[in-house]
């Protein structure tokens, strides 16, 4: 059955449907939206991209996301920094939340993904490599690993802890538990399970 939308309006569909979190009725949403929108607000939607895509690239040093004139990028070029400190995340998006909350005053690494062999995703495929030789050619006294608690998070972790076996780098976790203001009625065992474990002196 051949489709009622223009083919233009179906390749925009099919674009928005492939980023993630999105699905075919919200890809439907957005085409329509911007085909009723000015054409100003379509135009810079695509300038934005296109801007994105020409004046960006990664760190050289850390791999989040930097502008090209700008590499190393911001944080690691701040000398105000302890760069005796690496913090391990997963993704671009992590660096910017553990920045909100201004308790972290070390340098990054991005990995861009977690292990899954499921997915095919190997070491080979994420930046491991290259924050073993940071490790071993910087003076790092501490790696914090923050990848997500999850399956693939976990096993991530793992194996670069197993990675670095015989390097004297102190090798830390983020804590995990009970978020502020929840029920303990509406944890789940996991996370009750990793309150508990991880419980401090008050």
């Amino acid at each position: 059955m051949r489709s009622a939308a223009p083919k233009p309006v179906e390749r925009l569909i099919e674009a928005f449907a492939r980023l993630p979190g999105i699905g075919p009725k919200t890809a439907s949403r957005l085409t329509y939206f911007l085909l009723r929108a000015p054409e100003s607000e379509s135009l810079e939607l695509a300038e934005a991209l296109k801007e994105m895509r020409m004046q960006t690239r990664f760190c050289s040093l850390c791999f989040n996301i930097t502008s090209n004139d700008a590499d190393p990028c911001l944080i690691c070029s701040d000398k105000s920094r302890d760069s005796s400190k690496i913090c391990l995340v997963e993704e671009p998006l992590d660096v910017l939340a553990l920045e909100r909350t201004g308790e972290y005053s070390g340098r990054y690494h991005v990995l861009h993904g977690a292990l899954s062999p499921i997915e095919g995703i190997g070491p080979d495929d994420l930046r491991i490599a290259e924050l073993i030789e940071r490790i071993k050619e910087e003076a790092i006294m501490e790696l914090i690993i923050a990848t997500n608690p999850t399956l693939e998070g976990e096993a991530t972790a793992m194996y670069i802890k197993q990675s670095l076996e015989g390097c004297k780098v102190r090798i830390t976790r983020l804590a995990r538990g009970l978020p502020s203001g929840g029920d303990l009625e509406y944890a789940d065992i996991t996370t009750l399970s990793q309150a508990l474990q991880g419980r401090s002196e008050i």
